[in-house]
């Protein structure tokens, strides 16, 4: 008996117990709902331009859907089953990963480099840190006009250069290994400041006092770097090599413009022919929609994949 008087007592003291005035209320509601509605637009936008068109363009993979059909027909998965007896993207599948290997190692290898030669007490730092990024803000169809005139087969500088070394000119757009050489450089040339300056700002991070102590201990420059830096460069190594990974493999435009022409056949034998390009090309030139669309969601697959090992190693190699 006294256990329920007990609870009946403490509901009217609840009862009698002022509630907070509407404005307080409002503001535990506003410190709630407000970070949702800071984040969705993003959300709202991604879910319109970027969720909706991968969506559908699975859809449109299962079609075979030619530009202008009325009726597109229903055939499953033979555009996929076709698509891997296709020889012609094996070949694009393999000079993708041909350049994006010569381009990406390089890229971040020569990026750490330059951020730690920025990282010194340079003179004139602030002068040298935007020249490493005047490649990138550079127009990118004319750094390709100007890599393929410089790998030009008969008056190109990069063959003058290796004739009066000794070595003799390369056909740099006949040759597959030179064109995507050549391809890479282009690539190496645009992204590397950028990613320079990334890792310059989480190196500018790390607090000087761990340096102190290491170097107060002994530690040479060379092992402070290895076994200071490079670890706690690990997250934005992670975030340069994912983003050089989809970056990477899905390169358009220097192989497209690398051929004098224009062409998104990717040389004539289609050396230098990327996936995105024999996207293009079946698409727009030969305009078979539902083919493209599963060239694009296997690609789309195969980044994820590779970013996703790509992840993993670096984070395993780093610590």
């Amino acid at each position: 008996m006294t256990a329920v008087l007990s609870k009946v007592d403490r509901g009217r003291a609840e009862e009698a117990r002022p509630r907070p005035p509407r404005r307080h209320r409002m503001s535990r509601l506003d410190a709630k709902v407000s970070p949702y509605l800071f984040v969705a637009p993003f959300f709202v936008l991604f879910g319109a331009i970027g969720l909706f068109p991968l969506l559908y363009t699975a859809y449109v993979s299962l079609f075979d859907w030619e530009v202008g059909a009325d009726d597109p027909t229903f055939i499953g998965l033979e555009n996929y089953r076709t698509l891997f007896d296709d020889g012609q993207f094996w070949n694009a599948l393999f000079n993708t990963f041909s350049i994006f290997v010569l381009s990406s190692a390089p890229q971040i290898v020569i990026a750490v480099a330059i951020a730690a030669l920025l990282n010194e007490n340079l003179r004139a730092r602030t002068g040298w840190r935007m020249g490493v990024l005047l490649p990138y803000v550079a127009s990118l169809v004319a750094l390709t006009i100007i890599f393929g005139n410089l790998f030009g087969p008969q008056y190109g500088l990069v063959n003058d250069v290796l004739t009066a070394v000794g070595i003799g000119p390369i056909d740099w757009q006949a040759d597959t290994f030179g064109s995507h050489v050549a391809i890479a450089s282009m690539v190496n040339w645009r992204w590397t400041g950028y990613n320079a300056l990334i890792v310059l700002a989480a190196m500018q991070a790390i607090p000087r006092e761990v340096h102190e102590a290491a170097l107060v201990d002994g530690a040479s420059p060379l092992r402070r770097f290895f076994s200071i830096t490079l670890p706690m460069l690990k997250p934005t190594l992670i975030f340069v090599i994912v983003t050089s990974t989809i970056g990477g493999l899905q390169i358009f435009t220097e192989p497209k413009l690398f051929e004098p022409s224009g062409g998104s056949g990717g040389g004539t034998e289609h050396q230098y022919q990327t996936v995105v390009l024999y996207l293009y090309q079946s698409a727009f030139q030969g305009l078979d929609l539902g083919y493209a669309s599963a060239i694009a969601w296997v690609l789309f697959l195969i980044v994820i994949a590779v970013a996703g090992i790509n992840f993993l190693v670096t984070r395993r190699a780093v610590r």
